[in-house]
């Protein structure tokens, strides 16, 4: 109720404030400027400073929860990895050395604010960051897939700070 009360607050202010406008003498047109949403760029290996080339992901594998990783974590509208979080790629590295047969699935995930849009982008470049640190380290590519769920999958459905911070985060999820 309150939502709606502040909604229609909104509306009437904004219809008064164009009621006043239409009795000026001032004959300017306002333009309304689009809202641009950032624009995500390519990010580095963060180990090597190059651009790790990404291969085509057969569309056939089936990927199962059979080993669990710890999630990494992103800063706000970022999708570089943080130093704190690199153990656990490294961990994750020397566990696929060990188990040649597996291939690893990573989820890019993101807190719900933003577009849609926005956020499956940003998601998508947060799995690509994680599998980039990982080629880095020794891993084969073609064992990396990556998939984007942007906000449609949160870890925790609260909407404050806190929640968001867990729901910025690449999952790890391996294929039997």
């Amino acid at each position: 109720m309150r939502k709606f009360l502040v909604l229609a607050l909104g509306v009437a202010l904004v219809a008064g404030f164009a009621l006043s406008l239409g009795g000026c003498a001032s004959r300017e047109e306002v333009v309304e400027e689009p809202i641009i949403e950032p624009e995500i760029q390519e990010e580095t290996s963060a180990l090597t400073g190059e651009d790790i080339p990404l291969t085509e992901q057969p569309e056939d594998i089936i990927y199962v929860e059979t080993h669990q990783f710890e999630d990494i974590h992103f800063e706000f509208d970022k999708y570089a990895i943080r130093p704190v979080d690199e153990g656990v790629l490294s961990s994750v590295a020397r566990w696929l050395e060990e188990n040649d047969e597996i291939r690893l699935l990573i989820e890019g995930h993101c807190d719900e604010r933003g577009t849609n849009e926005y956020n499956m982008a940003l998601g998508e470049q947060r799995a690509l960051s994680a599998r980039r640190f990982l080629v880095s380290l020794g891993v084969d590519a073609a064992r990396i897939g990556t998939i984007s769920y942007g906000e449609e999958r949160p870890l925790d459905p609260r909407s404050d700070e806190d929640a968001w911070a867990k729901n910025r985060r690449a999952h790890f999820v391996v294929s039997e």
